[in-house]
Parts: C-alpha cells; structure tokens; sequence
C-alpha cells in the first residue's frame, strides 16, 4: 500500500486548493446569483429556455448529447477493462465511491432499520454491490440514458439471481429522466416516498448548464430526504480546473489519459461555463464547472447543511489511516504495484509515469501513474445532510 504522501505529493505539484485567479468567478451573489461577468448570458439563457421547455425538446442539446454518449457506451468485461489504460484510476475512484458509501450508510442506520436510496444518475448500475453490502432495504434508480437505465435494471435482475436463496436483497425502481428537467417525484411508483440517502457520483456537473436546471437537480437529490439524511456525490473541482487552464499556454490541458478544453480563459460565469472533457474510454461529452461556495448556498433552500467538501487527495490521506479501508484498497486493486515485477506489469510504458513512486519506492506498495493521478486529482468528495 503507498505512503499517503506520496500520491499526496503529487497532487500538491499539480496544484491544490489554491484560489482561482479570476476575480470575477470567485464572486457569486447568494440564491444561485450570477457574478458580473455571466450575468447577461445567464439572462439571455433563462429567456431562451423558458420559450423553449415542451416535453418533446427536453433532451435536446446537451442533455441529448450525454444521453447519446452514455447509450453508446458499450459494455466491456473484466479481462478487457484489466487492459485500460486507467484500470487502477477507475478502481482508485471505485474505491472511495465504496469507503464514501459506507460511511454514509453506517451514519443513517444509527436512526433507521431500513434504510431506502436514491441512485441519481445511476448509469450502468456500477454501485449496485455497494448498495447490496450496504443492506439497503430500497433503492431509487434514475438517470438520463435509457439505454444505461435498462443494463442497471439488467445487473440488479442477475444479482437477485445469484444471491443465496434466504438472503434478502433490496427492492428497486428504474427511472429513466433527465433530473434537471423533470421531477422524479411525478416518475416514482410512491410518490410519497421519503430516502434517507441520495448519491449523485460523477454526474451533478452536467446540470450547471443553468440555474434552472442546477436548481432542480437540487431539488430531485434533496426535497425528499429525511431529516439526518445525507447528499453525497463527487464532481470535478471547479477552482482546480481553472488553476491548471490559467498555467497553460493555451484553452486546453492534459496527458496521455484525459483532456480539458474550454472554449476561452477569463470568463467563468457561474452558470453554462462550459468545457470539453475527455478521458481515454469513458467519457467524451462537455461538462459545465460546479461553482462550490454557489452550490452549497443553493442547497440551504432544501435545508441542506454542508458536512465536508474534500479533494480526492484529502479524502484519500483521510481514510487510508484506517486498516479495513486499506485492506478494502488492495482486495480492489486501487493502486498499481511499483515497483513491478515479472508477474506485474506498469499501466504506462513510460517511465517517467513512475518518477514520483520511484523517489519513495522504499516506503511504498502501490501507486497510480502520474497521468492517472492526474486526472484523478481534479475531482472532490462532498456530502450535505438534511437537517430537521
């Protein structure tokens, strides 16, 4: 297992919590406010949404754009995903998406038998094991591609299956919507239903498109929890993303496994800044920066209070200390063996991929590639609770 400094060093050359160097992005009127910089462009958009929100034009655009890529998306098996490129990256995040879940879970069962979640934007169903050692008693499945929505009802199916034939498995519902424009309480089978968790991984960033939209992604993740109920997700940085495209020379940024493009520097409205993420085999659709001091003023209308927001790294140093987790790191293969041996092979043929491991091999397990670390590096755990 790696010393927690030495992917924690890393990520502190590729740049940390530091303030983002536009003034502009940094102010942010309270109640989802636009700073002075994106305030007509937010205005012109409201206008153009309002004249343009028929049912039959919801996935139009860029919700029909990361519908498309998610559908498309084909399935790959074990061995096939043990060949990519960010195969440790993927099981690193996988990793602290379980630890995250679990800590939730063990918080909300202190006050609850059963324990009911919402998954919003399930995808593919890859948490469904995690909700299944959770013991979770229902759970709430929705996202955007139909095509994702029907293999997570797929996955869920086949794990009932499998299971022993005394061991209980929680009930499940599927929902296909996009939850920044519809209302999952008029999808649910109940709509009186009440969860004591939701969990947004990876997917919150896509409804910054506007307020509108951001306001009711809100609204779906948090107006029916229950009091002590928690909202916990992962969402790129946006004062990373914006750190690392001021260092660069120009709009873009990356390594051999992710990209970042933005469309100019300088002008980060707080809602619709868009840019183009790439990474090598997973995702290729335009995301929209989550200004954080915005988002978490916006959930006090849901009565939302912020427990932690921490960096990938943070979270990391945090919770290796302790032994399951750690040992819960190795059954995953969260972190890739260095140095490598005749059985092992590195992710990278580059060695300079491995400079960073190399200077603390004595005292190291594992590590990830530095490309790796580098994307990885760019996303942050957070997690509200509903208060009473």
């Amino acid at each position: 297992m790696a010393e927690i400094d030495q992917v924690v060093d890393l990520s502190e050359a590729e740049g940390g919590n530091g303030q983002l160097p536009s003034r502009e992005f940094r102010e942010g009127a309270r109640e989802g406010g636009s700073s002075s910089v994106g305030q007509k462009a937010t205005t012109k958009r409201k206008h153009e949404e309002e004249e343009d929100c028929s049912p039959s034009k919801k996935l139009r655009g860029h919700g029909e754009k990361v519908a498309t890529h998610y559908n498309s998306l084909q399935e790959t098996g074990l061995a096939a995903r043990s060949q990519s490129r960010i195969f440790y990256m993927r099981n690193f995040n996988n990793w602290l998406k379980s630890v995250l879940i679990g800590e939730i879970l063990d918080k909300v069962r202190q006050g609850h038998r059963e324990l009911s979640v919402l998954d919003l934007g399930c995808g593919k169903g890859g948490d469904l094991l995690k909700w299944k050692k959770g013991h979770i008693s229902r759970l709430v499945c929705a996202d955007i591609a139909a095509v994702s929505v029907e293999q997570c009802q797929g996955r869920y199916e086949d794990m009932k299956k499998r299971g022993h034939h005394n061991e209980r498995i929680f009930s499940a519902e599927f929902i296909t919507a996009d939850c920044s424009k519809e209302l999952l309480t008029d999808k649910l089978k109940d709509p009186e239903m009440m969860f004591d968790v939701t969990s947004c991984q990876f997917v919150y960033h896509y409804s910054f498109e506007t307020q509108e939209q951001a306001n009711l992604m809100l609204r779906n993740a948090c107006e029916r929890l229950r009091p002590g109920g928690f909202f916990i997700g992962t969402t790129p940085d946006a004062y990373e993303l914006v750190k690392r495209l001021e260092a660069s020379e120009s709009k873009s940024f990356g390594n051999e496994v992710f990209s970042v493009t933005f469309q100019k520097k300088g002008d980060y409205p707080l809602f619709g800044c868009q840019y183009d993420f790439n990474l090598e085999g997973v995702v290729n659709v335009p995301e929209f920066l989550v200004y954080f001091p915005l988002f978490e003023e916006m959930a006090k209308k849901y009565n939302m209070r912020l427990v932690f927001k921490k960096t990938f790294s943070e979270f990391f140093e945090e919770h290796i200390k302790n032994d399951q987790h750690k040992m819960l790191m190795q059954r995953m293969q969260a972190l890739e063996s260095y140095p490598t041996d005749d059985r092992n092979q590195s992710s990278s043929i580059s060695l300079e991929e491995y400079e960073h491991a190399k200077r603390r091999a004595e005292n190291s397990n594992g590590t990830l590639s530095r490309s790796e670390w580098e994307a990885a590096s760019i996303y942050l755990v957070f997690a509200f609770e509903k208060m009473s």
